[in-house]
């Protein structure tokens, strides 16, 4: 078990996060944030999407609101 554990350290600190030791040896607060930024745009972004898809479908009716959805209930 110890060898698998420490695959998927290799596997997160050699492999996923390998691109954040580039923006630690530049020092550049705004470069290193940028990353994050970009990934909360991408978030925020497909929020608001699935919210506007909901809400459209909301609008339809084509959601069955009846207390009993299931025939066990």
């Amino acid at each position: 078990m110890k060898a698998f554990f420490e695959g998927i350290e290799n596997l997160f600190v050699n492999g996923f996060f390998l691109p954040y030791d580039f923006f630690r040896f530049l020092e550049s607060w705004w470069v290193a944030n940028a990353v994050n930024w970009i990934f909360f745009i991408i978030g925020s972004t497909a929020f608001v999407y699935w919210m506007l898809e909901l809400k459209k479908y909301n609008d339809n009716n084509e959601e069955d609101k009846s207390i009993t959805s299931h025939s066990y209930l």
